[in-house]
């Protein structure tokens, strides 16, 4: 598979990545579905790590809840507008194509949750949380591997942005600012 890899093209490599993750993301979202009922959880971890069968029907942190009709017209058109732009994201670089893999993997996974007739949200079930000495419970907004999936993409955009095309901080303003001797 590393030679396929080495040798295949940008875009086989960004399909190839994608076709993993949305596999991984839809294979984790059906055992969560048949082994929860909605709102049901498992604790793995107790006080730190649950299992979880909870829908969302908006974004991160359950912004725009209620929206799922049109954030899946948004995640549709930000697929397309990915892949007819790619060039501008770094595609043809290695660090460009896994992110590039893995924001049209993890945009299809919840893109496909929503689009279901039996789901119509989507489906996350990784919640980690801590219990504080005041008491209650602090705990990030439950996930899913397609949100790791855009998250660590965006995340690798904003390095490759950050790095500039040397591949070293401020990189690509450097030249610039050089004196001659």
């Amino acid at each position: 598979m590393l030679n396929w890899w080495r040798s295949g093209g940008s875009e086989a490599r960004i399909l190839m990545l994608g076709g993993l993750i949305l596999v991984l993301d839809q294979l984790s979202k059906l055992v969560i579905v048949l082994t929860l009922r909605l709102g049901d959880h498992w604790a793995l971890m107790p006080g730190f790590l649950h299992i979880v069968h909870w829908g969302n029907t908006g974004s991160a942190w359950s912004l725009f809840h209620g929206n799922n009709g049109a954030l899946a017209v948004v995640a549709l058109l930000a697929v397309g507008a990915l892949w007819y732009w790619r060039h501008h994201f770094e595609a043809h670089r290695p660090m460009g194509q896994v992110a590039l893999g893995l924001l049209f993997g993890g945009t299809l996974g919840n893109l496909i949750d929503r689009l279901l007739p039996s789901r119509r949200h989507v489906v996350d079930f990784l919640y980690f949380h801590v219990h504080p000495r005041a008491g209650g419970e602090a705990g990030f907004p439950a996930f899913n591997v397609a949100d790791m999936a855009i998250c660590t993409g965006v995340g690798l955009m904003l390095l490759m942005g950050f790095l500039g095309q040397g591949g070293e901080p401020g990189s690509a303003g450097a030249e610039r600012n050089e004196r001659p001797e």
